[in-house]
């Protein structure tokens, strides 16, 4: 399933690709989600924090439903950030 039916809009991500591509962005990003476990992909309130911290990092305001519906992506996604299978999937989704 993809990003787009859930809501999330293209220009929003390609906003957040290009903003990814420098070094110190990157790095305040990996600092924000290190440690973050797939137990933590899996509670709302969780989820809802780190998509506050990071829209704050990257500099993108999201409007509340922006929020919920990215929120509900990662939720339904079942994300495991250990497991390297679930990373190309994403990675594959928004490349």
């Amino acid at each position: 399933m993809s990003y787009t039916s859930y809501g999330i809009e293209r220009e929003l991500v390609e906003r957040v690709k290009q903003k990814m591509k420098h070094p110190q962005v990157k790095e305040r990003v990996k600092m924000t989600l290190e440690g973050i476990t797939k137990y933590d992909l899996q509670d709302k309130t969780k989820i809802r924090l780190l998509v506050g911290q990071l829209s704050k990092v990257l500099n993108e305001p999201l409007t509340a439903k922006q929020a919920e519906n990215i929120v509900q992506f990662v939720y339904d996604m079942k994300i495991d950030p250990n497991n390297t299978f679930h990373l190309i999937k994403l990675w594959g989704m928004f490349r």
